[in-house]
């Protein structure tokens, strides 16, 4: 079965998350990618698992595991003569070129659009930033808690009005980018198999956080307000909230239109039809108006009974809710089960369980492909495959090119 980027070559300069996730997709997807590595290794392998809360003695980084899978090492060192020459050679073959390199460093080695254009005219060249290629901010670094999260105004808007703000989670962010890179680049690859000619697309952080928030720039940019924060106490209205049951789990209602119906069912599940008539709820603008007294006078009713309960008397209501669900929920969720949203992966250090590629390409063959490579794993049998061999393998292996 064919997948969708059979013969398709990618060359990722890049380290931490964003960036080896996007093409972590593209090897799910079929391609080729090889991942350039200093000696000392993509620096988010070093990454401590506990520093996300877990306390526990993991055999491998499955963080870095995941967003790594299926790929071929190499070990170039940027900073040796000849370093940068290597990685142009092996661009020179490549179909894809992805780094997230701030723009300084894409000058300093030799590495920019331009540059790498020269040496493949062919070449889709994808710089992903924090915040972009131009600008005051260019060479400014950025995490994707600090550039996605927090300056793209995602931060500002959650939380309880008087709280501060919430962080996110660690790469939530990274990997929502992810998919804009990787949207990207299957546009690049589209333009330029109809032209012929070399592509620049590029992906940032900031833009990307931005966009979740696309409803709220679009009225934002019509007001310049910023919008309030929106309180549990005092939600946009009874039906678009989080509620707490008996046995101490949550579940969310998402019913953004109350009239005619949802309401009145509404009312029903909670055994209080009396509230489909009350003056405070007699349209939209009267339960928005009203929201904290109806919730004040919900959330006993929902303390009577368990999570199961509720969620059975809401579908029967045609109401749409989730319950928030926690990771152990999840993992044993039979919807995740059989849509196959985690796949085992062999390793020899122990078989474990991953993410698997977040959408289908029903048809083709699609899908995880393998663990990580090793820190260079495959340098010389890559090297190889390019040409780079004999006096000149020689050379750059004694200037340390290679760790």
């Amino acid at each position: 079965m064919a997948a969708p980027l059979d013969g398709v070559r990618v060359l990722e300069v890049a380290s931490w998350l964003a960036a080896p996730a996007a093409t972590r997709l593209m090897a799910d997807m079929g391609a080729e990618v090889i991942k350039v590595e200093p000696p000392s290794g993509d620096v988010f392998r070093g990454f401590q698992l506990r520093s996300l809360g877990y306390n526990h003695p993991f055999p491998l980084n499955y963080a870095f595991e995941t967003d790594n899978l299926g790929k071929k090492s190499i070990v170039v060192d940027l900073e040796k003569p000849g370093g940068p020459d290597v990685v142009r050679k092996l661009a020179a073959r490549c179909d894809i070129f992805l780094t997230n390199l701030v723009h300084r460093r894409c000058l300093r080695y030799g590495l920019t659009f331009d540059d790498i254009r020269r040496a493949n005219e062919s070449v889709v060249y994808t710089a992903f930033s924090g915040y972009g290629f131009e600008g005051p901010d260019q060479d400014r670094s950025g995490f994707d808690i600090a550039a996605f999260w927090a300056r793209s105004g995602i931060m500002a808007l959650l939380g309880e009005p008087d709280a501060p703000p919430p962080l996110c989670r660690g790469g939530q962010g990274d990997h929502t980018t992810s998919l804009n890179i990787l949207s990207a680049v299957l546009a690049g690859l589209r333009m330029r198999d109809r032209t012929g000619e070399a592509q620049f697309v590029e992906v940032t952080l900031q833009a990307s956080g931005m966009w979740t928030l696309a409803g709220d720039f679009a009225a934002a940019l019509a007001a310049r307000h910023q919008p309030p924060r929106i309180s549990r106490k005092a939600p946009t209205h009874p039906l678009w909230n989080s509620y707490q049951c008996s046995d101490g789990r949550w579940l969310l209602l998402v019913n953004p239109v109350p009239f005619p119906k949802a309401w009145p069912a509404f009312c029903g599940v909670l055994g209080r039809p009396d509230l489909a008539d009350d003056p405070r709820c007699t349209d939209l603008m009267a339960l928005v108006t009203n929201s904290a007294s109806l919730t004040a006078e919900i959330d006993p009713i929902f303390a009577t009974h368990d999570l199961d309960h509720w969620g059975r008397e809401l579908d029967a209501a045609g109401l749409i809710w989730a319950p928030v669900a926690t990771m152990p929920e999840m993992i044993a969720d039979p919807q995740v089960a059989t849509m196959g949203w985690i796949t085992r992966i062999e390793h020899e250090a122990g078989d474990f369980e991953v993410l698997d590629t977040p959408f289908k390409v029903h048809g083709t063959d699609t899908g995880a492909r393998g663990p990580a490579p090793a820190i260079g794993q495959h340098t010389f049998d890559v090297l190889a495959e390019f040409g780079i061999e004999g006096d000149d393998l020689d050379r750059y292996a004694a200037a340390g090119v290679f760790g």
